[in-house]
């Protein structure tokens, strides 16, 4: 390959230069090559149809790529607009998760980091004469606005409130808390005087406590739990609503560290100097037997759907309902293998995150090629969807701490890395460093070399073009000769419709 440079002017000084390559990059939004590169200025990917597949500008800073559902744009790590194929806004960050505002059809959620959150639906909407208006603010104030009285809240904590419908209870109350609090679920009503000392139980369950001496519930007909000195005493019983007349409860019986016993048709369950000895005896389906010494260190047990082998911390072996696990050397290797779905799964982890690597198999055809994906923190990770489609990136900071984030993934994972490495098919190939600094890109009729706006090589069967300044002035060898010339304005424009296809 010939390479060369023209001569400049030696009266043109370093700002002029300057100047003049950062009006090529700009120029050179109407390149015909592939990829066009600007860099620092701008950094464009181009599809095989001429439309814009990724942008950036000012490095990895400002920049606009597909997503799963459509394109995100947006100032990194300050902001981001997710928008859908059809153009809708479909979620806002700002210095994610600090702030996170998302719409899912007539309805809109925002959170400043989960603790101030407010949600509803859009004014004017179908669901807007229905819905519920909330906003909080951990764990002070609690709101929802329906528009009816009886559901309708506003609750001031520890001060005075009552929540409706929330948190897994038909009503929360409170005032001065925990001077007196009040909750009621499914008509079992639960009041609390200097919480959680003295509390008593009315309606559907019935019991009083006096906290941690002693305290009773029972629901008649199915349980009656009675605790004292808690938690190091109990004396539980459990029967089934829907079990044949006669059959025995399940009892529950401790005095710890001593003792504690479980029975139930077809099982008992006993531990000695709880937790570190025992057995558990299961003759029921499914049937299962289990020795504990010292535990959770040394544990053997096997049944129908589960077996345990553990010499902690050296080896543990684990087959619990179809999730066969390792342990060695606890916590430095694991391994794990389970179906899920269509896919089989094998995961190996070093001390948890360091080295992380799972593979997916075709239950369906376990011959195909599998599903991969590497981290070893903080050096790498490494994809392959087993269908040609590779990438690979360095160093990797943050994805292993956020699998399947596309939001950490947009806005923080591209700022911390420095090689980028993506196959999209064998004859697809494209790297880059620095952020577009340095790229090249091998497809099956194409080469292409850039070193931001200074070099640019493209070879095609047609010939090849090498370029200075991004196309200011460089050489062009084809059927037509070799020779160096002006491209300034030798450009054809290109269509800069974003190709929505998903990473």
């Amino acid at each position: 390959m010939r390479t060369g440079a023209p001569k400049l002017q030696t009266c043109m000084n370093t700002s002029r230069l300057t100047a003049l390559l950062a009006m090529a990059a700009l120029w050179a939004t109407g390149a015909r090559a592939e990829e066009r590169n600007g860099w620092p200025v701008r950094v464009t990917e181009l599809d095989a149809a001429g439309q814009v597949e990724k942008d950036q500008w000012a490095g990895p800073l400002v920049y606009r790529q597909p997503s799963e559902e459509g394109t995100v744009a947006g100032l990194r790590p300050v902001y981001a607009r997710w928008v859908d194929a059809a153009g809708t806004t479909r979620e806002i960050d700002v210095l994610y998760p600090l702030f996170v505002y998302r719409v899912s059809g007539e309805w809109y959620r925002w959170s400043i980091f989960e603790l101030i959150n407010k949600a509803g639906p859009f004014a004017g909407t179908e669901d807007a004469r229905d819905g519920a208006q909330s906003f909080d603010v951990w764990p002070f104030y609690f709101s929802r606005d329906t528009g009816a009285p009886e559901s309708t809240y506003h609750a001031f904590f520890p001060i005075a409130g009552t929540i409706k419908s929330r948190f897994g209870y038909d009503e929360l109350a409170w005032t001065l808390f925990p001077l007196y609090g009040r909750s009621e679920k499914n008509g079992a009503v639960a009041t609390s005087v200097l919480w959680p000392f003295f509390r008593v139980r009315q309606g559907t369950v019935t019991g009083w406590q006096v906290w941690p001496l002693y305290s009773v519930r029972e629901k008649a007909g199915t349980y009656r739990e009675q605790y004292f000195l808690w938690p190091l005493g109990w004396n539980n019983t459990y029967r089934k609503p829907d079990a044949p007349a006669g059959t025995e409860p399940r009892r529950e019986v401790a005095l710890l560290p001593f003792y504690s016993r479980e029975t139930e048709p077809g099982l008992i369950n006993e531990s000695y100097l709880w937790p570190f000895f025992g057995y558990t005896d299961r003759t029921t389906k499914p049937a299962y037997h289990e020795i504990r010494y010292f535990w959770p260190f040394l544990v053997q047990g096997r049944g129908d759907q589960k077996e345990v082998h553990r010499w902690g911390p050296f080896y543990t072996h684990s087959v619990i309902k179809g999730e066969d696990k390792r342990w060695v050397l606890w916590p430095l290797y694991r391994e794990a293998t389970w179906a899920d779905g269509a896919v089989d799964r094998t995961r190996a982890q070093v001390l948890y995150f360091v080295y992380w690597t799972e593979e997916q198999r075709s239950r369906a055809n376990p011959g195909a090629a599998p599903a991969e994906k590497t981290h070893f923190w903080p050096l790498y990770s490494r994809w392959d969807n087993g269908a040609g489609r590779q990438q690979f990136q360095f160093p990797s900071l943050v994805e292993v701490f956020f699998p399947g984030n596309e939001q950490v993934r947009a806005n923080w994972s591209p700022l911390l890395t420095l090689y980028r490495y993506d196959r999209k098919a064998p004859d697809n190939v494209r790297h880059e460093v620095l952020w577009g600094l340095l790229t090249w890109r091998r497809e099956a009729e194409r080469k292409e070399f850039h070193l931001g706006p200074l070099l640019s090589v493209n070879q095609q069967a047609a010939g090849k073009r090498i370029a200075l300044g991004n196309g200011l002035v460089g050489l062009q060898r084809g059927p037509a000769g070799t020779g160096w010339r002006f491209f300034w304005f030798d450009f054809r424009g290109k269509a800069n419709k974003l190709n929505a296809t998903s990473r």
